[in-house]
């Protein structure tokens, strides 16, 4: 996705002289953002965008938001519009961290999102941006998604990272299940297939 594309998207929503305000008072005044994004939902509206498949028009809007931002100061807002925000502007943030100028300085958002058992969150924590999760992070995030029931298809780059460790973390743990008389869901087990395929 990109903000070209998010726009494009938003043609037709709510409040789109709004938005244009309030894009134009993020890139002169950084700090306005904190003002702007919890507004977004209210201005632009919640329902999903056809043009713009997983997303919602909030989502966009609050993404576009954020990369309004100047790049010397996008890193600190969007971990305060974080830190301050309900659960849907989190997703929001999580969602835009690919198309922001942070290097890795969004890997603490990840990490924070993981640790929930919010099954919205997790899945835009494993978007394109978790490329910066180190191996073992990702490995650990891949598990709780099977723990928590997210649909392993969220997982960016689930086939190009996946490794013989995460096999063996996926095997022990359906040995667990077997023998508790559970299953792994199909799709930790059509990876564990793969993965056992691909190792051999």
């Amino acid at each position: 996705m990109t903000p070209d594309r998010l726009r494009a998207a938003l043609a037709g929503a709510p409040g789109p002289d709004w938005l244009d305000t309030a894009l134009r008072h993020v890139a002169a005044e950084p700090d306005t953002v904190a003002r702007y994004f919890p507004a977004a939902a209210r201005r632009c509206g919640r329902h999903d965008l056809p043009d713009a498949p997983g997303w919602s028009a909030d989502e966009a809007a609050r993404a576009l938001l954020l990369v309004a931002l100047p790049a010397d100061r996008a890193a600190g807002q969007v971990e305060q519009v974080y830190r301050y925000g309900d659960a849907a502007e989190k997703r929001a943030v999580l969602k835009a961290l690919p198309l922001l100028p942070i290097d890795d300085a969004g890997v603490p958002l990840l990490h924070d999102a993981i640790r929930t058992n919010d099954t919205r969150l997790v899945a835009a924590a494993l978007g394109p941006y978790a490329r910066h999760l180190a191996a073992d992070a990702w490995r650990q995030a891949v598990l709780k998604c099977v723990f928590i029931g997210v649909p392993l298809a969220v997982v960016a780059d689930l086939d190009d990272r996946a490794d013989g460790e995460l096999a063996t973390m996926l095997a022990a743990l359906a040995a667990e299940r077997h023998a508790a008389g559970r299953q792994l869901p199909a799709d930790a087990t059509a990876l564990l297939d793969r993965l056992t395929i691909r190792e051999a």
